[in-house]
This record gives C-alpha cells, sequence and structure tokens, in this order.
C-alpha cells in the first residue's frame, strides 16, 4: 500500500511539474473537450464519433511528418504524396480482387480482401521513403549541411511536384475510388450508426501508434531513433549508424502516411493532387502542438479534427480549413514552439 502511494505521489508530482512547465496544455485538452461537448449537444454524438474517427487519421499522418522532422530536421512537403502513393495501391491491389469476388463470392476472402491493400500500401511506402531518402537526402547530407533545413524543405517541394505530376502523367487525372471496403450494414449503437470502413479506419490508426509506440520506447532500434533526435553527435560517438537511422526514420514516416491514404480509399479518392488536403491536415497538427514533438501530435490530431468538426457544424464545410488555420497562426504568435513545445533541440538549433 505504502509503495502504491509513493508511485501515485511521484506520478502527481510529475503531472504537476508537467502543467508548470507547459501551463497550454491542459487548457487547450480542456478546450477540446468543451468543443466536442458543444459539437454533440448541437450536432449528435454521430458527429462526435466522426470527430474521433478523424483525429485518429490526422494522428497518424501527422506522427509520420514530426517524426521525420524531428529526427532528421526534414519539413517534408511531398508527405501529401506519400498518402496519395498510399491510395493508389490500395486501390490496385484491391480493385481486382473485388471484381474476383463479385463473381466469386466468398466470405472469408471479402472480409480479408482489404488488408491485402493495406499491407501493400505500408510495404511500398517503406520502399519508397527508402529509396528517397538515400537519392535524395543522403547525398546533401553527405556533402553539406548548411542551411539544411531550407535545401531540404526545397527538395521535398521538387520530389513533391515530381510525384504528383508524374502520377499525372502515367495515370492520368481520373478519380479512382470505393464507395467502401466491407459490403456490410452500418453498426448501430444506441443512435449512432458507424460504417465499418469507418470504424476500422479509426483502429488500424490506433494499432499503427500503439506499434510505433513500443517500438520507440522497448526497442534497441527505436531508443536509437529518440537518441538521434536529440543528440546527433553524442549518437554517433556511442557507435549509432546515423544514416542507417535517417533512413528508417524516412521510411517509417512514409509507410504511416501510405497506410493512411489507403484506409481512407473510401473517403479520398486517389487522384494526382488527393495529398494536399492530407499535408495541410497534418501540418496544421505539427505546427499546433510543437515540431518534433511525436508523442504531442497524437494530441494534436485529435484537436485539429474537434476544430474542424466544430467549424463545419457551425459554419459551413468550405470553412474547414479556414478556423484550424488562424488556430494555429495565433498559437504561433503566442508560443512559437507550439502548445506543447518542441523536444528536439536539433529544431532549435536549425
Amino acid at each position: 500500500m505504502k509503495e502504491n502511494t509513493e508511485v501515485l505521489k511521484t506520478l502527481g508530482d510529475s503531472i504537476l511539474e508537467y502543467i508548470k512547465r507547459k501551463p497550454a496544455v491542459p487548457g487547450a485538452i480542456a478546450v477540446t473537450v468543451v468543443i466536442a461537448i458543444i459539437i454533440g449537444i448541437a450536432g449528435g454524438p454521430a458527429q462526435v464519433v466522426n470527430a474521433i474517427v478523424a483525429g485518429g487519421m490526422w494522428a497518424l499522418l501527422a506522427t509520420g511528418l514530426t517524426m521525420i522532422l524531428g529526427v532528421m530536421n526534414v519539413p517534408n512537403f511531398f508527405h501529401g504524396e506519400s498518402f496519395m502513393v498510399g491510395a493508389y495501391t490500395a486501390y490496385f491491389i484491391f480493385t481486382p480482387i473485388h471484381l474476383y469476388l463479385m463473381d466469386n463470392p466468398n466470405k472469408f476472402l471479402s472480409t480479408i480482401a482489404p488488408f491485402a491493400g493495406f499491407f501493400a500500401a505500408a510495404v511500398i511506402g517503406f520502399i519508397l521513403g527508402s529509396i528517397l531518402e538515400k537519392l535524395v537526402f543522403y547525398p546533401l547530407r553527405s556533402k553539406t549541411k548548411e542551411r539544411w533545413v531550407m535545401n531540404s524543405f526545397l527538395l521535398t517541394v521538387g520530389v513533391s511536384y515530381i510525384l504528383s505530376n508524374g502520377v499525372n502523367l502515367v495515370l492520368g487525372p481520373n478519380f479512382r475510388g470505393i464507395p467502401r471496403y466491407w459490403d456490410v450494414p452500418p453498426i448501430k449503437f444506441f443512435t449512432i450508426r458507424l460504417t465499418v470502413d469507418r470504424l476500422f479506419a479509426f483502429f488500424l490508426a490506433m494499432v499503427v501508434l500503439l506499434l510505433l509506440w513500443y517500438f520507440m520506447g522497448k526497442t534497441r532500434t527505436g531508443r536509437a531513433i529518440r537518441a538521434v533526435s536529440q543528440d546527433e553527435a553524442g549518437a554517433a560517438m556511442v557507435g549509432i549508424n546515423i544514416n542507417n537511422i535517417h533512413t528508417l526514420t524516412f521510411s517509417l514516416g512514409t509507410s504511416m502516411a501510405a497506410i493512411a491514404g489507403a484506409a481512407l480509399l473510401f473517403m479520398f479518392q486517389a487522384y494526382p493532387t488527393v495529398g494536399l488536403r492530407p499535408l495541410y491536415y497534418a501540418w496544421y497538427v505539427v505546427m499546433l502542438v510543437g515540431l518534433g514533438n511525436v508523442s504531442a501530435a497524437v494530441v494534436g490530431g485529435f484537436i485539429v479534427a474537434f476544430l474542424q468538426t466544430a467549424t463545419q457544424q457551425f459554419f459551413g464545410i468550405e470553412w474547414g480549413e479556414v478556423v484550424p488555420t488562424v488556430v494555429m497562426m495565433i498559437v504561433l504568435i503566442v508560443a512559437p514552439s507550439g502548445i506543447f513545445g518542441s523536444e528536439v533541440k536539433g529544431i532549435q538549433e536549425q
């Protein structure tokens, strides 16, 4: 009993110390809870659930983006194209399987067919990230680190332009999407009707984030990534291969964006510029909570989702990106390091 009391006291002291260091955090969370309650009263519980589902996906997108930024100091502006690659991959993998099942019904195959698209998107995203890191960022890093953030930013913009226009040239501007992955009735929970696709997208995002949390905190490689994000020179001195860590980090971040694109194919049809809006959402989150702060990006995803839902509920869908942008600008003016603050020394030094 005494040991439990000591643990609770230590935890309480840690929370109080965190609040003292970052007083904006509890305020931001409290405001988000109030917004959620207002949304529930005005639009019904279904709107709150939709915001939570969207928050999970924005958290997944933003976590991949902020991990790349935190470890490599790369402001990745082709993160949206990674989302696009995932959407196209899922479409081209899932659609032939779906057409086959229409002529040859099989309940088991119909249930697991979407997973082929999700897995393929994750693998293709990982491979794409590895190739781009080695072809684009490794040569720049090996030659010079002067003006690194600006140069890497320009490189990501160039890659974004090449990828989106290359896809447009090869596949055309046509929209390719699906109405749903699973052709089953919505799940009813009291007065709420939820499609299986939305529920699974949220579940998939949470599983990926939990696996990332375990990987970063419980494995040697994950701890090496955290070490590089905190002190690259010190990490190199203890024998960590910086180049391998950069490649792995970039590959993981790209893969997470591709998974999001695959999971949301029923909402965001695949076309060359489909990643633009998800890119905006991811950057809203990253700049709102703090550059390079991976853990805060998860919370930020839900904050942005509730802001968007409230804006669309009370002002109209065309204002969906306006209010989060205004909030982000105000936060940057008042707290340039974000609500949670940047925990990555390299970002500050750059």
